[in-house]
């Protein structure tokens, strides 16, 4: 997109644009005033509805035990949270288990920009732990606040030295912090790499799926040796043309004049980002609750009656999720007018035609990078194909530094939080990581003299080091029938669950066919399954069944 703008010098990557003019109608210009004002008057209406809620409440008071009294202070509360600006909410992740030991985590920020804080979850781990992959998790900037990605980091905690970017809200920064497009975004990226100094793995959800390979395409062009270990790109729109969704429609359908014209406005005084151009909070949110309105609608009217009721367990969770769900933050109208264009409208980066500062953006370039690529079965945002289109621009990459997985019957949430994302996705995405984590130790197979078998090294020990070797149990000895490669091993990889990594770890085990998984017997397969990270892959990816299947099949020798 084409904007006359001068140059400043706050750009780390050939500078960033002071001001911009995007445009927007009559109509758009004074909207966020107009929701400032609504915001305004509504405020004694707020502070009368919780009081009257604390009234009708308060064990005191006698009509708090009637149904009566109990219908006044829920209906109090639902306008109340109904009506509210609900602010940045926290991660609140005090503690995390690794190994078997609680430890504390503190926030800390280590890396910052006008725009972006790159926020470490630092443990403190004892002494003489062992050290365990980063990995920089780009949060969505597409409305929500990073603390969407609070299932996400606590799942990852326990496994690594998680980093997370936490997005500024645009109405916060002040104007004379200048622009901050799709260029500075990746300009950002490519910043933060380097603050890591390329020793991580990237975990990019949704939106950032496409700056993200974009960022590591330009590195791999340019030869940086700071480039990611890895890159997991879950949910996000690399080719929208796959399966398109009613999101993908709509930008098609309306075209980028229509979005600059109708959902661009000045952010109003008082706020720092006064007269800032961007594209409101409060219009994306519309926008999300409009998608499935009967089903919010549903949710307010049960939690009225949760309250009513006294179901206390139940109403609190309907809090938690509409705290994080109704904080939205706004986006600059640069971002998100070239976010629209290049991604949704001209689809350009699965067109060969996406630039960044002037210069193609070529993903068969990377060579370095490994690629994972996570799809929601019912993902209604991101469609089925979209983001596994990555591995199709990605040519030039080798065929084990690349993997996708489809989770069955999730949607776009469930593909980064939830329970199958904690007991299906993450276990992938940590075994993907380790398998291109390098310099990794590996505990070695003991040496035996002829001809007894080699003990085995299962995948969770050898891939990861124990953190507290001080607290290490004695490994349990699960013995597979021994066999030796001969000259035809079986490509165990076949397995799904099993990298090139688990393959080895399984031949260093003396397992170099589908037959001897297909004969672990029930001891050997929970004596295996009780030593992964987490517990349980053996039987919860179904290996033995597969091999069995594989074996018969004829696949093996």
């Amino acid at each position: 997109m084409v904007r006359g703008t001068t140059e400043s010098g706050i750009g780390q990557f050939g500078g960033a644009p002071v001001s911009t003019d995007w445009g927007g109608s009559a109509a758009a210009m004074p909207l966020y005033w107009m929701y400032e004002a609504v915001q305004s008057s509504l405020g004694p209406a707020r502070a009368m509805a919780e009081a009257g809620r604390s009234y009708f409440k308060s064990p005191g008071n006698p009509l708090s035990q009637t149904p009566w009294g109990r219908k006044v202070s829920a209906l109090c509360e639902v306008f109340e949270r109904a009506t509210r600006r609900y602010g940045k909410p926290e991660f609140g992740l005090p503690t995390t288990l690794v190994r078997g030991q609680r430890v504390v985590v503190t926030e800390r920020t280590v890396w910052s920009r006008p725009f972006c804080n790159l926020v470490h979850f630092d443990r403190a781990l004892p002494r003489g732990a062992r050290k365990q992959s980063n990995l920089l998790i780009v949060a969505p900037m597409s409305g929500h606040y990073a603390t969407l990605l609070r299932g996400t980091v606590e799942a990852m905690l326990p496994d690594h030295e998680v980093y997370i970017t936490d997005w500024t809200d645009a109405r916060l920064t002040p104007l004379s912090e200048g622009a901050f497009d799709l260029d500075d975004y990746i300009d950002y990226l490519i910043s933060i790499f380097h603050f890591l100094k390329g020793d991580c793995h990237v975990m990019a959800v949704c939106q950032p799926a496409v700056p993200v390979l974009a960022a590591i395409a330009r590195m791999e062009a340019e030869n940086d040796p700071y480039t990611p270990h890895s890159m997991t790109l879950m949910g996000g729109p690399i080719d929208t043309r796959e399966n398109p969704t009613a999101v993908n429609q709509v930008a098609i359908d309306r075209g980028i004049d229509w979005f600059r014209s109708n959902v661009i406005t000045m952010v109003p005084w008082p706020h720092p980002g006064v007269m800032r151009q961007v594209y409101p909070g409060f219009l994306q949110l519309t926008g999300f609750v409009s998608m499935n309105l009967d089903r919010h609608l549903s949710a307010h009217n049960d939690f009225f009656n949760h309250l009513v009721e006294g179901d206390g367990d139940s109403a609190e969770k309907h809090r938690e999720f509409y705290d994080e769900y109704l904080a939205v933050m706004d986006l600059t109208a640069e971002f998100y007018l070239q976010t629209v264009d290049t991604v949704f409208i001209r689809h350009a980066l699965p067109k060969g035609e996406m630039t960044h500062r002037g210069k193609p953006v070529d993903c068969s370039k990377i060579t370095r990078c490994a690629l994972m690529t996570v799809e929601g079965e019912r993902d209604d945002i991101s469609g089925v194909g979209q983001t596994k289109a990555a591995h199709t621009l990605c040519s030039s990459l080798s065929d084990d530094k690349r993997a996708h997985y489809l989770q069955e019957k999730v949607g776009h949430y469930g593909v980064f939080n939830g329970s199958r994302f904690r007991a299906e996705i993450a276990p992938r995405i940590h075994d993907f990581i380790l398998s291109n984590e390098p310099g990794l130790a590996r505990a070695q197979p003991a040496a035996k003299p002829a001809p007894q078998p080699a003990e085995p090294v299962t995948p969770a020990d050898a891939a990861a080091p124990d953190l507290f070797p001080e607290t290490a149990a004695a490994a349990v000895a699960a013995k597979p029938a021994p066999a030796e490669p001969g000259r035809h091993a079986d490509d165990l990889t076949r397995i799904d669950g099993v990298g090139p990594k688990l393959q080895q770890l399984l031949n260093e085990a003396g397992i170099f066919h589908f037959w001897q998984l297909a004969r672990l017997t029930d001891e050997e397969r929970a004596a295996l399954d009780a030593k992964m990270t987490p517990p349980g892959r053996v039987s919860r990816e179904r290996w033995v069944e597969q091999a069995s299947a594989l074996a018969e099949a004829g696949e093996a020798d």
